[in-house]
């Protein structure tokens, strides 16, 4: 009976995730609140009908019971937090909490299938995080003296990954936690958010080459500690989204043209100096030739992906932990395995919906500084996904990066949170101007109205 209840719960989930994509990019087009509203309410529905699925096979599967008091914490956090968000900030996003909610809650119930342990971890950390997201709004809108903040940004990070660098503990290769205690935390993950802010303070002031070439250095300085700590693939993330804030900030080609071509020496130089990355460029193109050691995990990825096709195995039928960190660095080609490619390309879909409402936010903003942050920010989580992707299914080499909300990973999933109460905070100050704008407009026409009345009489 369990075999039926998951052979027919991997169809319904399918088809929720294909409905749930489908309103999300009509939502992203529709213009009436009220319409808008009504579709994040649906969606919002659907979240918790695809996590009760989701939950209903591990618990048959496990036969744990605790994990349904779980599920039920979860349900209540995650209403309560999309009520009060919405209550405390009128002009908040709908859309962007609804995909918050279930990019976290899909995340939290995979791990749950993976590691019920980490998963009941990641769901603690998250629930904080998501909580810090609720004041970062106010933060935005009341003090616009951030943008004066440029060398602070820059000391406190550069600060941060040096201490790393010297201090961090190593795992898999790379410098890339500091522990305090019992914690262990990723400063790398909250540093992408003073770059960016960084980056936008230095643009905001002058987009003089003097200034573009000043910003630049303090940018390069930023991803050589992280290639000095081995951690090339956050490096790549913060290099790839400062070539974005520039380009945005100066519309000139040259600039990111000149980006790119640095990067690709950078990437050479890289190949040459750094044992790992030869070996990761090896098993990349071919991970069978060291299947039992240096290729292992791709190959394991390549055979989960391959086993899982179109629809997938179904939850908890699959293997997913014979693929070395599968719960992290390689847990979408676990997402593959059990649920399938068309489950997957859904998750990819929410993805690029949620970024396109990350861009818009920052095009319909006044202010050179909270723009080039809503697209630094933007930007940032979209390269991660990228890399993400590309690294498990062996469209690129593998780097090591998370999937953002999805993966395990504390820091992580903080920082990620963070970017979007700053973006929320931006889209708030952005309909307020869009509501000035449009009272302006109405005076104007009333004014004209009543102006040519008087003609007339």
């Amino acid at each position: 009976m369990t075999n039926v209840i998951t052979e027919v719960s991997k169809y319904l989930m399918l088809i929720i995730m294909v409905i749930y994509t489908f309103f999300n990019f009509i939502a992203i087009g529709v213009r009436t609140e009220k319409r808008k509203k009504s579709l994040c309410a649906k969606q919002l529905f659907m979240v918790f009908l695809l996590l009760t699925l989701g939950y209903l096979i591990i618990i048959l599967r496990k036969e744990d019971y605790t994990i349904a008091i779980f599920f039920a914490v979860q349900f209540v956090f995650y209403l309560a937090y999309y009520r009060l968000f919405i209550r405390f900030y009128k002009r908040a996003s709908r859309l962007i909490i609804s995909n918050s909610i279930l990019l976290f809650g899909f995340g939290v119930m995979f791990l749950t299938r993976l590691d019920y342990t980490r998963a009941i971890t990641q769901f603690s950390i998250g629930a904080a995080a998501f909580v810090v997201s609720m004041l970062i709004p106010v933060i935005i809108k009341k003090l616009p003296v951030l943008a004066k903040w440029a060398w602070l940004y820059a000391i406190v990070g550069i600060g941060l990954l040096a201490v790393v660098w010297r201090l961090g503990s190593t795992t898999y290769g790379a410098q890339l936690t500091l522990s305090l205690g019992p914690v262990a935390i990723q400063p790398s993950e909250l540093v992408k958010i003073s770059f960016v802010f960084f980056s936008a303070s230095m643009f905001a002031k002058s987009r003089s080459f003097k200034q573009v070439f000043l910003t630049a250095i303090v940018a390069a300085v930023h991803v050589l500690i992280l290639v000095a700590s081995t951690d090339l693939g956050s490096g790549l993330v913060y290099f790839v989204s400062f070539l974005f804030m520039i380009f945005v900030a100066t519309h000139k080609p040259g600039f990111f043209a000149a980006g790119i071509g640095a990067g690709a020496a950078a990437a050479v130089g890289a190949y040459a100096v750094f044992d790992h990355v030869r070996i990761r460029v090896k098993m990349w193109l071919d991970p069978f030739s060291d299947y039992e050691n240096k290729g292992y995990q791709l190959a394991q990825s390549m055979f989960a992906i391959s086993s899982g096709g179109w629809f997938g195995l179904g939850l908890c039928k699959g293997y997913p932990n014979s693929i070395p960190l599968a719960r992290n660095d390689f847990i979408f080609s676990a997402i593959i395995e059990e649920l399938g490619i068309i489950f997957a390309c859904c998750l990819l879909l929410i993805y690029l919906g949620f970024l396109i409402q990350l861009f818009r936010v920052s095009t319909r903003i006044d202010g050179m500084f909270y723009q080039i942050i809503g697209v630094g920010l933007a930007s940032m989580i979209g390269i991660q996904v990228f890399l993400h992707v590309g690294g498990v299914t062996r469209m690129i080499p593998s780097t090591g990066i998370t999937l953002p909300l999805v993966s395990y990973g504390g820091s992580s999933v903080l920082s990620t949170m963070i970017t979007i109460g700053v973006i929320q905070g931006l889209n708030i100050i952005s309909d307020g101007m869009t509501a000035k704008q449009r009272a302006g407009a109405q005076e104007k026409e009333l004014e004209a109205e009543a102006g040519g009345e008087l003609i007339e009489q």
